[in-house]
């Protein structure tokens, strides 16, 4: 096999010797949790790779499937205390396995070709798609397609996912918010540009809007292009690395990045990959300054108000349940970026909020990226556990800062029949400042 700087073989050695096999991550990694198999563990899997990196093992399909058994939920590298970087060794052991063409064949081949390249580099295609979703679901022609058990006729994977298929938002995002934006009273604070992702952007642009009317509300002038491309977290985690950077170069022509204060991200998958914009693009001329520049800047929205001491607001939003709350960590939050402290923060401002702490908070639900559909066994397991720890809250609200999270949780709490709605912690924020 050919070496790039993807390989395991020219990683800087360090990176893979960090790990002492002490095995603290045992114990927090869901995949390990299930199985009690040394191979499903981040130990396990690292010794895998260094194996690799020695040259005392080929790389087989064996490897590359243990890979995408592994969650990428981070869980491990809170857990270690050797720091160990288990989220660069993951990605390069992907880009790795797809490399090495192991797991090729004609549908998997085709299916990445035309989503990973294809679909998730053309912003203004995933547009098209969304707006022919949203016309689908909203003439009655998806119930009608259910009713009359056209469903049947579907790949059997795909009659398994069709039923998780997203309500897509009659606007999408630059539809609601305009490119520049400024506070109708006082004085700017700051100048902020606002990313609003992929599937963010169809499918939560709700949410996108009520971040651009928190920050408004904290004395921020908010730039917001109309066209963004994905941030390149899909890709990265998925091993296309190349096609993960040339989508941070397009993401950071679009901003002014020395002239912003921050540049918010309020979906945690994406923010975990946005902060390492300089790590990818270290070795690029052209751009490397000011990807170092980005990834100091950016910011998940929870953390950037808590920084400006955000205004708490005196009123609570109408008509929810709001003391029957509990909060999902999302793991590239919690564990990706450390943060924890600053959404509960945020949720404890709101007048009438009562949370109610949820057991193993920060335990993965088995959405993480695109586990769900690859992985669909491991993923309702992981889910099933989460509800399960939800139920026993008695919570009617679930708070939670990704999309991902968000959907499996609303997934799965409607196919079991529980009445639990999924709100971003901004978005409630957003709800009580109106409510004023």
């Amino acid at each position: 096999m050919s070496a790039s700087h993807d390989s395991l073989r020219t990683l800087d050695y360090s990176v893979i010797q960090q790990c002492m096999h002490c095995g603290f991550c045992l114990p927090t990694c869901p995949t390990y949790d299930a199985t009690h198999l040394e191979r499903n563990s981040p130990r396990g899997r690292i010794a895998l790779m260094r194996a690799i990196a020695d040259g005392r093992m080929d790389l087989t399909r064996v490897f590359a499937d243990e890979m995408y058994f592994c969650l990428g939920c981070l869980a491990c590298m809170t857990a270690c205390p050797a720091g160990v970087e288990y989220s660069q060794l993951f990605e390069t052991s992907r880009a790795m396995a797809e490399q090495s063409a192991v797991l090729s064949n004609p549908t998997r081949d085709w299916t990445r070709k035309l989503l990973l390249r294809g679909l998730f580099t053309r912003p203004r295609m995933l547009r098209l798609i969304g707006r022919l979703l949203y016309v689908y679901q909203t003439t009655g022609l998806q119930d009608l397609f259910r009713r009359l058990a056209f469903t049947k006729l579907l790949p059997t994977r795909i009659q398994q996912l069709e039923p998780q298929t997203p309500t897509i938002q009659a606007k999408f995002s630059h539809q609601v918010i305009a490119p520049v934006e400024r506070p109708r009273t006082g004085k700017i604070r700051y100048r902020v540009g606002l990313l609003t992702g992929c599937v963010q952007d169809l499918v939560f642009s709700n949410i996108n809007r009520d971040t651009a009317d928190v920050l408004l509300a904290n004395g921020c002038e908010v730039h917001t292009p109309p066209v963004q491309f994905c941030c390149g977290s899909l890709h990265g985690h998925n091993g296309e690395s190349e096609t993960s950077r040339a989508l941070a170069r397009r993401n950071l022509d679009l901003f002014d990045v020395e002239g912003l204060d921050a540049i918010i991200t309020n979906a945690a998958g994406c923010g975990s990959h946005l902060k390492t914009y300089d790590r990818l693009l270290a070795e690029e001329k052209r751009y490397a300054d000011r990807a170092a520049i980005w990834s100091r800047k950016c910011k998940d929205i929870s953390e950037f108000l808590v920084q400006i001491c955000f205004r708490a607001p005196t009123a609570a939003p109408a008509n929810l349940p709001i003391d029957k709350l509990t909060y999902h960590e999302a793991c590239h939050l919690c564990h990706g970026q450390k943060i924890t402290a600053q959404p509960r923060r945020i949720l404890r401002s709101i007048p009438g909020v009562k949370i109610t702490e949820l057991a193993e908070s920060t335990w993965c639900c088995g959405s993480a990226g695109i586990y769900n559909i690859i992985q669909p066994a491991m993923s309702q397991q992981l889910l099933s556990r989460k509800l399960g720890h939800i139920a026993k809250t008695g919570a009617a609200i679930v708070a939670t800062a990704n999309p991902g999270c968000h959907l499996q949780i609303e997934n799965g709490a409607k196919s079991k029949g529980e009445n639990i709605q999924v709100f971003h912690p901004v978005s409630l924020l957003a709800m009580a400042y109106r409510a004023e």
